[in-house]
This record gives structure tokens, sequence and C-alpha cells, in this order.
């Protein structure tokens, strides 16, 4: 496995710093190396949040990155502040239900992503965070399914059990919306 580094962003009670935590405790799951470096504003919901999460099988030098191999943009503010930082070749996954811009990025692979109708299909309409975190993990292959979905379930255990089965069904979804738009990209190419 080649080190990837993502960015996820978004408003502040996205879920991105949960879909973060969750990628790099399904890395280290995996034996990978892993940093996690959240970001956000001083307010509980609704200012900036994102997070860095870099994966690699040797040991990470700095978890501080200006050239992402992927980003997760949750809303406008973060896809125009991030977009152009991703590096060539690599992955955007765009919140299509809040973001109504096209990626100008022509050398990315990019993924759009209705997460909230996606999220209502799986039952639970607040799980947009694991709807982004499937459509990536789908389009990129970075770690098994699998893997993912046990760290889901790690996270929702003592006491939070009855969230799990729709936050894994919200992952789902987006990893077949992911792998659907990586299939297309790969025809196309």
């Amino acid at each position: 496995m080649k080190a990837t580094n993502v960015l996820m962003a978004g408003f502040g009670g996205q879920g991105m710093l949960l879909a973060g935590k969750v990628l790099a405790q399904a890395a280290m799951a995996k034996g990978l190396q892993v940093s996690w470096l959240p970001s956000y504003g001083p307010e509980m919901r609704g200012g900036t949040a994102n997070v860095i999460v870099c994966i690699s099988k040797d040991p990470i030098a700095s978890p501080l990155v200006s050239r992402p191999d992927a980003l997760l943009a949750m809303n406008l503010p973060s896809l125009d502040r991030f977009e152009k930082s991703v590096v060539p070749g690599g992955t955007i996954v765009v919140n299509g239900t809040l973001i109504a811009r096209e990626s100008s990025r022509a050398d990315c692979r990019v993924v759009r992503v209705d997460t909230r109708a996606l999220a209502q299909a799986a039952g639970n309409e607040r799980a947009v965070n694991f709807v982004m975190l499937g459509a990536y993990v789908g389009a990129t292959g970075v770690l098994p399914a699998e893997t993912v979905e046990e760290a889901i379930a790690d996270e929702f255990r003592e006491g939070k059990e009855k969230h799990i089965e729709s936050n894994v069904a919200a992952f789902r979804v987006g990893l077949e919306e992911g792998r659907r738009a990586a299939f297309a990209s790969e025809v196309h190419a």
C-alpha cells in the first residue's frame, strides 16, 4: 500500500471528525501506521471542522499535509478552500446534497454523492458522514470495506449499539456509490 493522506472537511456537527477517527481505527486494525489530526473552530456546531488522516505501512514523519491524496468535502466552503490542494490523480468526494457546483479538477477522480438521499435510504438521515466515508472507500479501495464496518461497529459499542446497523448501512450505500463512480471513470478512461 502506498501512503495515503486524506482531508475530510465540513461544518462542525457534520461528523467528519468521527468519520476520520473511524478510518484511522480501521487502518490501525490492519496493522498500518496512522495519524489523525483534527482541526476545528471554537464553535460546537456550524463552525469549520476538518481532519487529516495519514495512513502508511511506514512510520509517518508528520501529520501535517498540504497536498492530500483525497478530499471529502461536506460543504461548499470546504470544497472552495481545499479543492486545489489535492494532488493530481487524487480523489475528491463531494457532498452533492449541499454543493451545487461541479469540481473544477479535471485531473482528479470526482465522486458526487447525494448524501441526504442515501442516508435516508439507509435508515439514518444523520449518517451522511458515513455515506461520504463509504464513497471514498468504494472509489479508492484504500481499506477493505469489512475492516471499516468493524471500526464503525466498535465506535458505537458500550450503550450505543442501536446505532451500529444504520451507520453501517449508510457506509454500505456510500461504498456502492463510490464503486460505481470508480467503475465509470475507468470505463471512460
